[in-house]
């Protein structure tokens, strides 16, 4: 059985993500309707979750007090599941300690995917923000671009993160596997991995 705790300041998004999860045998889950962080601590501390499904944009908490809950509950897991931000915003809470991160568009079958790679520990990205992260044009700029992207998740290493991350600044392979002391190019990892 995977505990959940839901935090989502949307109460459609809330209820229908609790609704989803509790006609699963897999999951043990509860929710929280409060938006002030401390509550969630104490949420937190009460039900003792493996994994926070937490969508931050919601909740307006920023990715300082994401590093808060990830430090300060060392075996909790945390799935991001928000509308399209900033690539910045995006990024930042996976450097706070989100493990896995998801749209609101995804569909079921790739929510409890999420939800089983998290909880052994695994990355998973939605495809779509995969993509997004890898490129460096704006999001109004891509949105027709990421209408043709496939929603699929992906499980991917910290390393392949972090190749993401640099493929965006524009690093080109070379400096890629430099920067990151490989041995040789990482040039499969370029943003064409992670069109649909």
């Amino acid at each position: 059985m995977i505990s959940v705790l839901i935090a989502d300041n949307n109460y459609l998004s809330r209820l229908g993500l609790y609704t989803l999860l509790s006609t699963s045998a897999n999951f043990e889950v509860d929710y929280t309707e409060d938006e002030n962080f401390d509550n969630l601590v104490s949420s937190i501390k009460k039900n003792k979750p493996k994994i926070l499904v937490l969508d931050f944009q919601s909740l307006n908490f920023s990715s300082k007090q994401i590093s808060v809950l990830t430090k300060t509950f060392k075996r909790l897991q945390v799935l991001a599941i928000t509308d399209y931000m900033s690539r910045a915003e995006m990024q930042s809470a996976l450097d706070s300690g989100v493990r896995s991160y998801l749209l609101k568009e995804c569909d079921k079958e790739e929510i409890i995917e999420a939800l089983h790679a998290t909880f052994n520990g695994e990355r998973f990205l939605c495809g779509k923000v995969a993509y997004f992260l890898a490129n460096s044009e704006d999001l109004e700029i891509m949105r027709p671009e990421l209408e043709k992207v496939s929603c699929q998740g992906l499980g991917i290493t910290d390393r392949e993160l972090d190749v993401i991350r640099l493929i965006s600044e524009g690093l080109s392979n070379k400096l890629i596997a430099d920067k990151l002391e490989l041995s040789t190019p990482y040039g499969k990892y370029t943003s064409k991995k992670y069109h649909g």
